[in-house]
C-alpha cells in the first residue's frame, strides 16, 4: 500500500460511524464510506471550493493472489476488484470502459458517455486535474437528466469499483472500491484523491517501466453491481429519515442517557397484551403528572398515533426522576421489575387485576433432596424473569443447564434433615412452569477478579430463534401444552461498562419482519442483524487481525462491543394471544380526548405566535377581581394564574381595533350592555403601587394608540373596568363625566373591609366622594355597600382601635368604624374623621380600608388564637406572608401528608409550629421540623427551637451565605414525635448497628438515649429490636470502631457524653466460644481489607485464638464466627498485620499456628478480600418509581 492509501485508510478509520460494525471487511469499508466519508461526497460540481478532499482507497496490488489479472480481462478483474458481499443478493451488474484521449487537453470536469445498469443510466465523472487537490478525482454518477427523471423515491444500492489503467500496458492500473446508496439527492459518489497527478505522468508507475498516462491516453473502467435492499435502509445515511413513513412506527426520544429505558418501553409496547392490560387501568379521574399508569398509557397511545418520535419526559416525571436520574444509565432488569410492581399495584381491583402475572410470571422450585432417605425440603416461588450466566456458557441451553445444576451436599457440608440427622443430599433449582412471555436477563456484566473491576463479557453467546424450555421443567410439571418459545425481542448493549448505548430488535407481529428500535429511529432489520450480530465474540473475516473501533469507548477491539443483554421469548402456542392486534375499543377514550384537546391548544398557541405582531395583550381588572382579592392594590399580580378569581383577565386584542369596540368586548364578558362599562387607565405611581388614574376619553382611538399614549413601554397595557351604578332612561350616568366648574370635583375611592373575626381583607367596591367632603361622610356609603341599615344614631368614626362591639346589620346600636388609607405596601395610615378628602390628599384610585372597632375583650379573644385585631397588623402580615410547603419526613404510600400553609416571615418558632399543629390536629410541642436541601430534596438539618427567632431565619439563615443558597426557602420536612421537643432536647440520638449473624448482616438502629446516660441505657432498646430474652440481653457487647477497625470495647458504665457524634458503634451477642474460652485462650481483633491493610472495609470483630491449633482448623471457626461460608469464604486470604496503617501484612498458611504468631498486643488478623461496596461507589441512587 502506498503512503497516500495508508493515510486515507487511517483517516477513514478515525471517522468510524457510531453504529455497529458489520462482520465482513468489505461491508465495513462501505459503512465507512457512508458514515464517515462525507468529505468524499460530491454533490455540486459547480461549487468546487466547498469540497473536501478524501477517499477510501483500495491498494493497487495484493499479495493474496499469485498473479494479477490484466485490466482488459474484465471478467478476471471483476472477481479481483469487486468481490461479492456476503448476505446480500446481487440484482444487476455492468462493466463499462471509457477510453480517454488527449488527457492534457481535457477541461476541468469531464463526463463519460452514459451506460446502463439495472435499467438506469450511469456515467463516470472525471476531474482530470483534481478537485482542488493534486490528484485526479474520479466518481460514479447516476445520469438521469431533466427529461429522464427517475420515479419519486428511486434509489439504488451500488457496489462499484473504478479502475484507471494504461492503454499501452493493461498490467498497470489503480483501483478503488466503495458502496453507496444512490438517489436523487445523493446522485454521485467516488474518490477525490484517486491517483496522484505527479505519479500518473511520471516516467514509471510504481517501477512498472512506463507511465500510467502514455501518449496522453488512459482508460477508466467502471465495474458496477446493484444489490437488492433486504431492509429498505441498506447503506442509508438516515438524513431526513422518516420512521413512520418507512415502517409505520415511531421511536422514543433520548433525554440524555435514557436509551436503556427506551429499549425496554418499546419491548413492552409491542407485547400487545401488556399494552392492552395497561389501557385497562382506570385513570380518567386521575390525570395528574405523578400518576405513572396514566403517563404510561399516554406514552403508549402517542406511540400508536404520533407521526414523529415521542418524548418520555412525562413518564420519567411521573416516576419522580430528576435531571440527574435522566443522565444515569440504570439496570434494565431492576427497572422492569419495579415497573411491573407499580403497574400490578395499580391494577388491583380493576378488570386488569393479575393480567401481568398471567403473562410474565412462572414458577420455580428450590429443593434439597436427601440421597439415602426419603426426605425433601422444597419451596415453590414465582419469578418474573430469569438471570442467566453468560461467562463460561456458549449458548442459551448451556446457561439453563448451568442454572438448574445440582449441587451435592456431602462430607462436611451434609444437610441436616429433620428426623434423619445429617444426610448426603442434592440441592438445586428446577422449573415448574414458564410464563407466556419469558424475559431472560443475560449477565453481560460481572466482576473480573484479575482487573478488580466490573467488566463487560463480550464472549460469543448464541441464542436460537425458537427455544424449547421443556428439558428444564420438573418431572411433575404440566407438559400438556408445548413449551416452545419464539424469539420476539433482543435488547442490545453496545460499548462497555463506562460508555455505551442501548437499542432493541423487535418482531412486532407473528409473521412480520424484524425492526431495530434505536431511540428516535425505527429501521427494518434482517434476522441476522437481530440474532447473529448480537451474539458477541470475535468479528468474522478480519484482515491481519485488525480490530474495529468502538464508537463509544473509542478503543479498537477484535471482539464485538454489541451483544444481547435481554431476550424476550413468547410461547408459540400463545403468540396470537400475546400479539393480539389492538382496536379502538381497547384504547381509553379519555386519552384521545385529552390529547386532542392538548393538540388543539398547541395549534392555537402556534397560530397566536404567528399572528402575535397583529395583536396586543390587554390586562383588565374588574370589580369581581377586586372583591375576590386579599392583598395590596386591586388585584393579583399581572402574571398570576388566570384561573384564580382575583387575577386580571387578559384580552388578546387586534392592534387596529378601537377602544369603543374593545369596551363592548369587555362588557359582553361581564354580561352587560356596552355603554354600561367604562375603561380607566391604570398607572404605576412613584410609591410602586398601580392604581386607576383616568378614564379613556376617546373611544375612537385604536388600542395601539391608547397603549402608546397611556402605558409604559416595558409594562403591559393595564385597565380597570368600571361598571355603571346609576342608569337613567336606559343610559349609564358616569360621575365626573361632565364636571361643572362651579362644583367641587368628585374622587374615585376603592374600599376594602378587614374582618378581624374571619381574618380577611377583601375589596367591597368603589364610591365617589366630593373632595370637600369630610372623611366621616364616607360612612353612609360604606353602610350602603355593606348592606348595613343606617341606625337612628349614625355610625361614628372611632379614634381608638378597640372600642365598640360589631353590630349586626340591622342593629340600632351605635357602630364605631376605623378607617385607614392604603398608601403603599409598608404604609397604612389612619384617617382623621374631621379632615376633608382634599386635606387627607385623597385622589382618584386611592384605597381606604375600614374595620369595625373591637372591645378589649373581643380583641383579646382573637389575639389568643393567633389572629390579628388591627388592619395595620394584618397588612404587615400580608407584606411578610409566605406560603410554606410542609412535607412528611417519613412518607407513606397510603397518604401523601403534604400541605401548604400561608404564614408570616415574622412568626416565631412557637407561632408557626402552632399553625402546623392546628392543621395536623396534633400537639405542636410534638412536632420537629427539618430544612431541605435544594439540590437533592433530602433532609438537611433539624430546626432547633431555641436557636431561631423567626420563620424567615429558619428558611433563609443568612442572605448571601452558602446555607441560604443550599436549602429550600419555601419548604420544611415535619415529623410527629412520641415525645415533646423539650424532652427530645434532653436526649441524644446514637446510631448502633446490630449484628445478628456474624458480620454478614447489619441492621442499623437509632436510639434516643439521655445525654447524661451511659452505655447501659443503649442495651434495652437493642435487646428489644433483636427480640432477645432478658438472659440473652445480659450477653450484649457494644464496641466502637474507627476506620473499620475496633478501637475499644465499651463498658456499660461508659458515659455517653464521651462518645463522639461521628463514632461508629456495633452491638453483638458475645459468642459462646468466647464465653467458654479456657484460661490459655487469647483474643485478637480482626478486620477486613482490600489488598492493602490501609484499604479497610466491612465490620471488624473479636476472635478467640487457641494454642496449638493449625490455621486450617482456625479457618473453620472463622467461618462460623463471621457467617461467611462456601465459595465466598474460599476467596478470603488471611494475614497478620500491626495496627499501624503502613504495616506490611504477613499472609497465613494452613499449617501455621495463629496463637504462636500473634504474640504482640498490637497485632491484628486481616481478612483480605474485595470490597464490593467500592465497585458501586460511583453509581447513583438505586432506580425507583414513585
Amino acid at each position: 500500500m502506498d503512503p497516500v492509501s495508508r493515510d486515507l485508510d487511517r483517516r477513514a478509520a478515525d471517522s468510524w460511524p457510531e453504529k455497529e460494525a458489520t462482520a465482513d471487511l468489505q461491508t465495513q469499508m462501505g459503512d465507512m464510506q457512508i458514515g464517515g466519508g462525507e468529505d468524499m461526497l460530491m454533490d455540486d460540481y459547480d461549487n468546487l471550493d466547498d469540497k473536501q478532499d478524501g477517499a477510501l482507497i483500495t491498494p493497487e496490488g495484493s499479495t493474496d493472489e499469485p498473479t494479477e489479472p490484466l485490466a482488459d480481462d474484465y471478467d478476471a478483474m471483476r472477481v479481483r476488484v469487486l468481490p461479492k458481499l456476503p448476505d446480500l443478493e446481487p440484482e444487476f451488474e455492468a462493466t463499462y470502459t471509457w477510453q480517454i484521449e488527449n488527457y492534457r487537453s481535457l477541461t476541468r470536469k469531464e463526463r463519460s458517455p452514459k451506460f446502463a445498469c439495472g435499467g438506469h443510466p450511469w456515467r463516470i465523472l472525471l476531474f482530470p486535474f483534481g478537485n482542488n487537490v493534486e490528484y485526479a478525482s474520479l466518481y460514479l454518477e447516476q445520469a438521469h437528466d431533466d427529461q429522464d427523471k427517475p420515479e419519486e423515491g428511486w434509489y439504488a444500492c451500488v457496489q462499484f469499483t473504478l479502475v484507471m489503467w494504461s492503454k499501452m500496458d493493461p498490467s498497470i492500473f489503480s483501483c478503488h472500491t466503495a458502496n453507496h446508496r444512490f438517489n436523487a439527492e445523493e446522485s454521485d459518489w467516488g474518490f477525490t484523491r484517486f491517483a496522484e497527478l505527479r505519479k500518473m505522468f511520471a516516467a514509471q508507475w510504481d517501477g512498472a517501466g512506463r507511465p500510467m498516462v502514455e501518449n496522453d491516453a488512459v482508460n477508466v473502467t467502471a465495474y458496477v453491481r446493484i444489490y437488492k435492499d433486504p431492509t429498505g435502509v441498506l447503506w442509508h445515511t438516515f438524513e431526513n429519515y422518516n420512521s413512520k413513513k418507512q415502517t409505520g412506527m415511531v421511536g422514543l426520544k433520548n433525554q440524555g442517557a435514557t436509551c436503556y429505558l427506551n429499549s425496554l418501553l418499546q419491548s413492552l409496547y409491542f407485547t400487545n397484551a401488556f399494552r392492552k392490560a395497561i389501557y385497562k387501568i382506570p385513570t380518567e379521574h386521575e390525570t395528574e403528572k405523578k400518576n405513572s399508569a396514566w403517563a404510561l398509557q399516554r406514552l403508549f397511545y402517542l406511540l400508536q398515533t404520533s407521526e414523529e418520535a415521542v418524548s418520555t419526559q412525562e413518564l420519567t416525571h411521573s416516576f419522580g426522576w430528576e435531571t440527574r436520574h435522566i443522565f444515569e444509565q440504570q439496570d434494565v432488569q431492576e427497572l422492569s421489575r419495579i415497573l411491573m410492581e407499580r403497574m400490578e399495584a395499580r391494577m388491583k381491583g380493576t378488570d386488569a387485576e393479575n393480567a401481568l402475572a398471567k403473562m410474565f410470571v412462572g414458577k420455580m422450585k428450590t429443593y434439597i433432596s436427601c440421597i439415602n432417605v426419603d426426605y425433601e425440603s422444597s419451596r415453590i416461588e414465582d419469578f418474573w424473569d430469569i438471570q442467566l450466566n453468560v461467562s463460561g456458557n456458549k449458548n442459551l441451553d448451556d446457561s439453563f443447564r448451568d442454572y438448574i445444576q445440582v449441587e451435592t451436599m456431602d462430607g462436611e457440608n451434609k444437610y441436616f434433615a429433620e428426623g434423619h440427622g445429617l444426610q448426603d443430599a442434592r440441592k438445586g433449582v428446577i422449573f415448574e412452569s414458564f410464563p407466556q412471555v419469558l424475559h431472560l436477563q443475560l449477565k453481560r456484566f460481572e466482576y473480573d477478579i484479575n482487573r478488580d473491576a466490573m467488566m463487560k463479557v463480550n464472549d460469543r453467546y448464541e441464542f436460537p430463534e425458537v427455544f424449547d424450555a421443556t428439558p428444564y421443567l420438573s418431572e411433575s410439571a404440566d407438559k400438556s401444552e408445548p413449551y416452545l418459545y419464539q424469539l420476539h425481542g433482543v435488547l442490545v448493549h453496545s460499548g462497555d461498562l463506562t460508555a455505551g448505548h442501548y437499542y432493541a430488535f423487535l418482531k412486532p407481529t407473528v409473521d412480520g419482519h424484524w425492526y431495530k428500535f434505536d431511540d428516535d429511529k425505527v429501521i427494518r432489520a434482517t434476522l441476522k442483524e437481530a440474532l447473529e450480530e448480537n451474539f458477541g465474540g470475535e468479528y468474522a473475516n478480519m484482515v491481519n487481525g485488525a480490530g474495529v473501533r468502538n464508537p463509544y469507548t473509542r478503543t479498537i477491539s477484535t471482539k464485538r462491543s454489541m451483544s444481547a443483554y435481554m431476550l424476550v421469548y413468547i410461547r408459540k402456542s400463545r403468540e396470537k394471544d400475546i400479539l393480539v392486534p389492538l382496536t379502538d375499543d381497547d384504547t381509553p377514550t379519555h386519552l384521545a380526548r385529552q390529547l386532542n384537546e392538548e393538540r388543539a391548544a398547541l395549534e392555537k398557541r402556534r397560530k397566536e405566535r404567528e399572528e402575535q405582531h397583529l395583536y396586543l395583550h390587554v390586562h383588565v381588572v374588574t370589580d369581581d377581581n377586586f372583591k375576590a382579592y386579599q392583598g395590596f392594590d386591586l388585584a393579583s399580580s399581572w402574571d398570576a394564574d388566570p384561573n384564580v378569581p382575583s387575577s386580571p383577565h387578559v384580552y388578546r386584542v387586534l392592534r387596529n381595533s378601537t377602544v369603543g369596540n374593545f369596551t363592548k368586548t369587555v362588557a359582553e364578558s361581564l354580561n352587560l350592555p356596552g355603554d354600561q362599562v367604562r375603561l380607566w387607565v391604570m398607572v404605576n405611581r412613584q410609591n410602586k403601587t398601580t392604581r386607576p388614574d383616568q378614564p379613556l376619553p376617546d373611544l375612537n382611538m385604536t388600542i395601539t394608540e391608547a397603549c402608546s399614549k397611556y402605558s409604559s413601554r416595558d409594562k403591559p397595557f393595564r385597565l380597570w373596568a368600571e361598571t355603571a351604578t346609576t342608569i337613567e332612561d336606559g343610559k349609564a350616568l358616569w360621575p365626573n363625566a361632565n364636571p361643572s366648574p362651579s362644583l367641587p370635583p368628585s374622587v374615585l375611592i376603592f374600599l376594602k373591609y378587614f374582618n378581624p373575626e374571619a381574618q380577611t381583607l377583601k375589596g367591597v367596591g368603589h364610591i365617589y366622594m366630593k373632595k370637600t367632603s369630610k372623611v366621616a361622610e364616607m360612612i353612609p356609603a360604606i353602610q350602603h355597600l355593606m348592606g348595613w341599615s343606617p341606625s337612628r344614631d349614625p355610625a361614628s368614626l372611632s379614634s381608638e382601635s378597640h372600642s365598640g362591639l360589631p353590630s349586626p346589620p340591622h342593629s340600632t346600636a351605635r357602630t364605631s368604624l376605623c378607617l385607614y388609607e392604603e398608601i403603599k405596601h409598608t404604609m397604612i395610615e389612619p384617617l382623621k374623621a374631621k379632615a376633608t378628602l382634599q386635606q387627607a390628599e385623597i385622589q382618584d384610585g386611592d384605597i381606604v380600608c375600614f374595620q369595625r372597632a373591637l372591645s378589649e375583650k373581643q380583641a383579646a379573644e382573637i389575639a389568643s388564637t393567633g389572629g390579628y385585631t388591627d388592619a395595620r397588623e394584618f397588612y404587615d402580615y400580608l407584606a411578610n406572608r409566605i406560603f410554606v410547603r410542609f412535607i412528611p419526613k417519613i412518607a407513606t404510600e397510603q397518604e401523601d401528608g403534604t400541605f401548604t400553609l400561608p404564614l408570616s416571615k415574622k412568626m416565631s418558632y412557637d407561632q408557626f409550629s402552632a399553625k402546623v399543629g392546628e392543621h395536623l390536629r396534633v400537639d405542636p410541642t410534638h412536632l420537629r421540623f427539618t430544612t431541605i436541601l435544594s439540590s437533592t430534596g433530602k433532609p438537611k438539618a433539624p430546626v432547633r427551637r431555641g436557636q431561631v427567632a423567626t420563620l424567615q431565619q429558619v428558611l433563609v439563615p443568612a442572605i448571601g451565605t452558602y446555607a441560604a443558597s443550599s436549602q429550600r426557602p419555601d419548604a420544611l420536612f415535619y415529623e410527629i414525635l412520641e415525645m415533646s421537643i423539650s424532652e427530645l432536647e434532653t436526649k441524644r440520638n446514637i446510631r448502633v448497628t446490630w449484628l445478628p449473624e456474624g458480620v454478614t448482616k447489619e441492621e442499623p438502629t437509632d436510639i434516643l438515649a439521655p445525654k447524661n446516660g451511659t452505655v447501659q441505657d443503649l442495651l434495652p432498646p437493642i435487646a428489644k429490636k433483636a427480640n432477645l430474652s432478658e438472659q440473652s440481653a445480659s450477653a450484649l457487647r457494644i464496641y466502637e470502631t474507627q476506620q473499620c477497625k475496633i478501637l475499644k470495647e465499651l463498658d456499660p458504665k461508659t458515659v455517653l457524653a464521651g462518645i463522639p457524634d461521628y463514632a461508629t458503634l456495633y452491638a453483638e451477642l458475645i459468642p459462646e466460644e468466647e464465653k467458654t474460652a479456657d484460661d490459655e485462650d487469647r483474643a485478637i481483633y480482626a478486620f477486613h481489607f482490600d489488598k492493602e491493610p490501609s484499604k479497610t472495609h466491612g465490620v471488624p470483630f473479636k476472635f478467640v485464638i487457641k494454642p496449638g491449633e493449625l490455621f486450617k482448623d482456625t479457618k473453620e471457626r472463622l467461618s462460623r464466627r463471621t457467617g461467611i461460608k462456601g465459595k465466598q469464604f474460599d476467596k478470603l486470604k488471611f494475614a497478620l498485620t500491626q495496627r499501624s496503617a503502613y504495616a506490611r501484612p504477613t499472609y497465613m498458611n494452613d499449617e501455621d499456628v495463629l496463637y504462636d504468631m500473634a504474640l504482640r498486643s498490637d497485632i491484628q488478623l486481616g481478612l483480605d478480600h474485595v470490597n464490593r461496596t467500592r465497585l458501586f461507589a460511583g453509581k447513583g441512587d438505586s432506580i425507583f418509581i414513585r
